[in-house]
């Protein structure tokens, strides 16, 4: 009965831990007019409803690789990415496959509620960080749960202006040890939705693979966004 006890306590304890971070965050964004809706992870994420162009290049130390691609939500889910071009050619079966299957695994996580603070205010800028809750994370994406992300926010004109995810301790990215994660995503905002959408994001991994160095950068721009 006593452990029972104790650990209802534990729970409550937790609860109002997390319920005290967030409040910090909400405080600061009420004491300068921000709409707390940005920290819905649904808000920051590419829309599902809206159709859209990608542009995603990744470099590493062997190649270059540059893939075209159109999202329309309005089509059949196997066929809502079309790949329009790969290193400026027609795209194979195999490229197509591969793009649809790696678009499909991304998946929204959401923020752990205890993780939340404030990492610096000026006149210009607040910047507020968390990391996601583990439990929300699709098995490919775990190492995220290692991750810190910082939202810049500019006080001037009350918007998001980007979020960076940095790695806290070397992760594991399917085969890759990662000493180094940098995951930087800039958006704009759509007034009418009261959403943001991505419109560049850059991700570099300094990593091993069997022993050796394994560097990887890859762009990613979002444009002409359309709704369905």
């Amino acid at each position: 009965m006593k452990k029972t006890q104790f650990m209802a306590f534990l729970l409550v304890i937790s609860a109002i831990t997390a319920a005290a971070q967030k409040s910090i965050v909400l405080d600061a964004f009420s004491k300068h007019g921000i709409d707390a809706g940005m920290l819905n992870a649904d808000n920051v994420e590419a829309p599902a409803d809206y159709a859209y162009e990608l542009k995603q290049t990744t470099i590493t130390s062997a190649k270059k690789n540059t893939i075209v691609a159109k999202f329309d939500p309005s089509a059949p889910k196997e066929e809502q990415w079309t790949v329009v071009s790969v290193d400026g050619k027609s795209p194979s079966k195999s490229d197509i496959n591969s793009f649809r299957k790696n678009q499909n695994k991304q998946s929204t996580s959401q923020p752990d509620e205890t993780s939340y603070r404030i990492e610096k205010e000026t006149p210009d800028y607040l910047v507020v960080s968390f990391k996601s809750d583990p439990n929300t994370l699709a098995k490919d994406a775990a190492f995220l749960k290692d991750c810190r992300q910082h939202m810049t926010i500019n006080l001037k004109t009350k918007k998001l202006e980007q979020i960076q995810g940095l790695n806290e301790k070397p992760v594991k990215i399917n085969i890759l040890n990662a000493d180094k994660l940098d995951l930087l995503i800039k958006y704009s905002r759509n007034d009418q939705d009261k959403r943001y959408f991505p419109v560049n994001q850059e991700l570099n991994i300094q990593a091993k693979f069997l022993g050796q160095a394994v560097n990887v950068q890859t762009i990613t721009e979002y444009s002409n966004y359309t709704k369905k």
